[in-house]
């Protein structure tokens, strides 16, 4: 069974694909909580391109790659990946009220569905902030 996750923003589709897609962007919003950042980004948006997040606690503590390959890729509509034998999609939905980023994707086994979902839904609210420039979204 997958998860998903979603999010409307007030913002031009154009804005929130490159937000969503740009390293520099990417290390800005990607992070669960305030003691996590990710520390580099790399994007080859195109089917077999590769994608990776460095993800540390600021204390050093701890850190981890998310990585993975796109297997489909429609610009300004739809991201679709596989990484660690797992699925995403992403879907960007214009609509009346803005524009809604839903994720889908596999669960993994070491942590709850609900620690999943509300791990994966705070990323997407502070992807949510970066867009609109409304509050902090990291130290």
């Amino acid at each position: 069974m997958s998860i998903t996750v979603e999010t409307t923003i007030a913002a031009p589709v154009e804005r929130i694909w490159q937000a969503w897609t740009t390293p520099d962007d990417i290390v800005q919003w990607n992070a669960a909580s305030d003691d996590w950042h990710t520390t580099r980004a790399s994007v080859d948006l195109r089917p077999g391109g590769a994608f990776s997040s460095r993800m540390e606690a600021r204390d050093g503590s701890m850190g981890f790659d998310f990585a993975g390959t796109y297997t489909e890729v429609v610009p300004h509509r739809l991201i679709e990946s596989e990484f660690g034998g797992r699925r995403l999609r992403v879907e960007f939905l214009p609509g009346p009220d803005g524009v809604t980023v839903r994720e889908t994707f596999d669960p993994e086994q070491t942590f709850s569905e609900e620690q999943q979902r509300a791990g994966w839904q705070a990323i997407l609210d502070r992807f949510a902030r970066h867009v609109t420039g409304a509050g902090r979204v990291g130290p």
